[in-house]
């Protein structure tokens, strides 16, 4: 009972969180618009495409969570965590095509230079109203994502820190067009294409490959073979493979344990193993395996 309070209580964390992302990006990506069109600044207008396209994807988040916290059932034996994993892809999916239509537009800009204005002034002051926003935006959500252990607000904070880093490009390409340097910026349309363009790859592939079974990274493993090893009972411990499930890992294993134990005393030390592995790592669920170790002893008694 105290488990499942405690995930409703991180669902809670993570649901308020991207509520306060939503919010931010909404007015920013208002602000960004209006004032870039007025401005004519194109730099600030992909820089409002990035601020929509984290609008979509904090829904996706919100979605995902909403669908993940299902129990399993007769289709979904293992539960919906990864619902989460979809999340990332369509939200990597989108970054992507996102990112492209950016770099599009302002190569587009820059092949006719004559098509380069001067940006005016209010347009260097929502850019820098924007990037405060944005890394405030990314402290505060990368938190409340490590606190709560959830991948997919990892990637969602750190697209807040990508909008960050692209509103700073931006700032600094109006600022160049206000100092007379007007293909700076369409320059920088084209810098904050190619970061939105990158994470999106990333992003999708690392869903990808999770979304293929990917296994848990090295130490993980190693982690959960020391307390299965630590566990009473087991000699030995072999074909251990894992899977991420969203932010959790399904583990088959088998446990090597004295041939000479009954068929309930072994059941019992896989029990145990399987008890201690569940509480101290983010495991979804574990296949045990039992395989009789042959002492001398029992060797010659056969």
């Amino acid at each position: 009972m105290r488990q499942s309070a405690d995930a409703h209580a991180d669902y809670l964390a993570g649901r308020r969180s991207t509520l306060v992302s939503v919010a931010v990006n909404l007015a920013l990506s208002l602000a960004q618009a209006v004032a870039g069109l007025w401005a004519g600044s194109q730099a600030l207008l992909a820089d409002a495409l990035h601020s929509l396209s984290d609008l979509v994807s904090d829904f996706v988040v919100l979605l995902a969570g909403h669908h993940g916290r299902k129990d399993p059932d007769s289709d979904h034996h293992y539960g919906h965590q990864r619902y989460e994993t979809a999340a990332a892809l369509v939200l990597g999916c989108l970054l992507l095509a996102v990112g492209l239509g950016m770099l599009w537009s302002a190569v587009g800009k820059i092949q006719h230079p004559q098509g380069s204005q001067a940006v005016k002034p209010i347009a260097l002051w929502v850019a820098v109203v924007a990037l405060l926003s944005k890394e405030l935006l990314f402290r505060y959500m990368l938190a409340v994502a490590k606190r709560v252990r959830s991948g997919m607000l990892v990637a969602n904070a750190w697209h807040a820190r990508s909008d960050a880093a692209s509103s700073l490009v931006v700032a600094l390409g109006i600022g160049g067009n206000l100092l007379g340097y007007h293909v700076l910026d369409p320059v920088a349309a084209i810098v904050v294409g190619l970061m939105v363009a990158r994470m999106g790859a990333k992003f999708g592939w690392d869903a990808l490959n999770d979304l293929m079974d990917r296994a848990a990274d090295a130490e993980t493993v190693e982690a959960i073979r020391q307390t299965i090893l630590e566990t009473p009972g087991v000699q030995g411990v072999h074909d251990l493979r894992t899977r991420k499930m969203g932010d959790q890992v399904l583990v088959d294993v088998h446990l090597e344990i004295d041939a000479d134990l009954t068929v309930a005393e072994g059941h019992a030390i896989a029990a145990e193993a399987h008890r201690r592995t569940m509480a101290s790592h983010g495991v979804l669920s574990v296949m045990t395996h039992v395989d009789p170790v042959y002492t001398s002893a029992t060797e010659a008694h056969r």
